[in-house]
């Protein structure tokens, strides 16, 4: 997914005028138009990262990690690092943070958008991370395996996510 799939896959998302998602949709299209390096991570005062929520095969588990900078539970993602395929982007974090092989795309249009801000930390300025977030399933008995930026990787029932703490995160990246 190019530059422009991802302009047509945020374009083709039906959201309500006036909605959260719609206004963060339309900051994400103005960022795609007004920044040429708006996949790297040097890009500021935004930039655009890939995120995947990993559901189990049965569609009743979704699979989190605890990381380790942020000390939460999040779904799995990270920097594009001048990769345009965000659907890419989303599918190798998952797969380098799970370990899981296999992992099917439920759809190739985001399932969510999100943006939220980043403090300053390590010389590099507050910023905000333009996250478009998929959805990908998981093989039947996946195995995982927790990487060296979680604490933990587990399977969390729909009653189980309802309990976490979802608000932004604004912390290390």
């Amino acid at each position: 997914m190019k530059r422009d799939n991802l302009r047509r896959a945020l374009l083709s998302l039906d959201l309500s005028d006036g909605s959260h998602e719609a206004g963060h949709r339309q900051r994400m299209v103005e960022l795609l138009d007004s920044c040429p390096n708006c996949f790297q991570r040097n890009a500021f005062p935004a930039h655009f990262t890939g995120s995947a929520f990993v559901i189990s095969a049965d569609g009743e588990h979704a699979l989190l990690h605890h990381h380790r900078k942020l000390d939460r539970w999040l779904q799995f993602g990270g920097h594009c690092d001048g990769e345009p395929d965000v659907l890419a982007v989303a599918q190798r974090e998952a797969l380098e943070e799970s370990g899981i092989e296999g992992l099917l795309i439920a759809s190739e249009r985001p399932f969510d958008l999100d943006i939220h801000e980043i403090p300053a930390i390590g010389g590099e300025p507050p910023h905000q991370h333009f996250d478009v977030r998929y959805v990908l399933i998981a093989p039947e008995n996946a195995e995982f395996r927790t990487s060296s930026e979680s604490h933990e990787v587990r399977w969390f029932t729909a009653g189980e996510m309802d309990q976490l703490d979802w608000t932004p995160v604004s912390g290390v990246c």
